[in-house]
C-alpha cells in the first residue's frame, strides 16, 4: 500500500494499565512521532480533558501532544454542535465533559435544557440523577458519552456511564443516544480530527466489543492487542474478526510503516 498509515489507538489496555505504561508503548509512540505518522489516542472515558490526559500519560513516560488525544467528551461536543449549535445542556460529568461543552458555546443549565448529557464521574449524585430523570420526562433529549457499564479502580469495578444510563432509562422509558465506542460516530469524528481517510487508517484496541467493532463499522482495519480486556480465545466468541491479533503494542515497534505483514492473510 503506497499510502502512509494513520493510527487510532485506544488508551487503557493498549498504552497504559491504570497509571502504568504497557511495555513497548512509549517506544511505539516515539516511533510514530519520529516518522511524522499521524495518530490519535482514543478513550471512552469523559472525565479528563486532553490536557489532563497529556499530563497523565507524560508521567508514565508517554509523550502524546494534547492535539493527539480524542475523548468521548470531545466526540459528544462535536455531535451536539452539529445537531443543535449553541444549545443548552444539563450535564452529569467532570471537567472533560463540561470543558468540551463550554468550548462549543453550550450553556450548562438545569432550566429547560435541550439535552441531558450523562458522562463519567467518580461520584454520581442521586440528586443529580433524579434531576436528569425529571428533565428527560419533561422533554430533554437524553445523550450519554459512552455505554461502558463499569470502570476499573484499585478496589475493583465501579459503576460507570452505561450503568447509570440504564437507571435513568428504566425510570423514564427513554433510551440514551450513546456517542462513544462502539458507535462508529466516535471513529468518524476522530478521522475528521486527523484529516484522514478510513482506507489507510487502522484502529488498535484491546476490546472486541467496542474497539474492533467500531473500527470495523467505520471501515478501518483493526489490530487487537491481548494486554487488556480480550484474550486470544475471546476473539473467537464474536461473529467478526480483527484484521490482525498481536500480543501487545510492543510487537508493532519497528513496523509502524508496515503493520500488516504481507505473509499473513489480511481480511479487511
Amino acid at each position: 500500500m503506497g499510502d502512509q498509515w494513520n493510527y487510532l489507538m485506544d488508551m487503557d489496555g493498549v498504552l497504559v494499565h491504570e497509571e502504568h505504561p504497557i511495555p513497548g508503548s512509549s517506544e511505539f509512540v516515539a516511533e510514530l512521532t519520529a516518522n511524522a505518522i499521524p495518530f490519535l489516542v482514543l478513550t471512552n472515558n469523559s472525565i479528563y480533558t486532553p490536557r489532563d490526559l497529556r499530563a497523565r500519560l507524560s508521567r508514565t513516560g508517554l509523550e502524546v501532544p494534547e492535539s493527539a488525544i480524542w475523548t468521548s467528551a470531545l466526540a459528544t461536543a462535536k455531535f451536539l454542535d452539529s445537531q443543535r449549535p449553541g444549545g443548552a445542556a444539563f450535564v452529569i460529568g467532570e471537567a472533560g465533559l463540561t470543558t468540551a461543552l463550554h468550548e462549543i458555546g453550550y450553556v450548562l443549565t438545569d432550566r429547560d435544557p435541550d439535552y441531558v448529557v450523562l458522562g463519567e464521574t467518580r461520584t454520581y449524585s442521586f440528586t443529580a440523577i433524579t434531576k436528569a430523570i425529571r428533565l428527560v420526562e419533561e422533554g430533554a433529549k437524553f445523550i450519554a458519552t459512552n455505554p461502558d457499564a463499569t470502570g476499573p479502580s484499585r478496589e475493583g469495578s465501579l459503576p460507570a456511564t452505561g450503568a447509570v444510563a440504564a437507571l435513568i432509562e428504566r425510570a423514564t422509558g427513554r433510551a440514551p443516544y450513546y456517542v462513544g465506542k462502539p458507535n462508529p460516530l466516535m471513529m468518524r469524528s476522530a478521522l475528521r480530527a486527523l484529516g484522514a481517510h478510513s482506507a489507510n487508517t487502522l484502529m488498535i484496541g484491546d476490546r472486541m466489543d467496542t474497539d474492533v467493532r467500531s473500527g470495523l463499522e467505520a471501515g478501518l482495519r483493526t489490530i487487537l492487542v491481548l494486554t487488556g480486556i480480550s484474550a486470544d480465545s475471546t476473539a473467537e466468541l464474536y461473529p467478526y474478526r480483527p484484521t490482525r491479533v498481536v500480543k501487545s503494542i510492543a510487537d508493532l515497534v519497528g513496523h509502524s510503516a508496515d503493520p500488516f505483514p504481507e505473509d499473513e492473510p489480511n481480511p479487511v
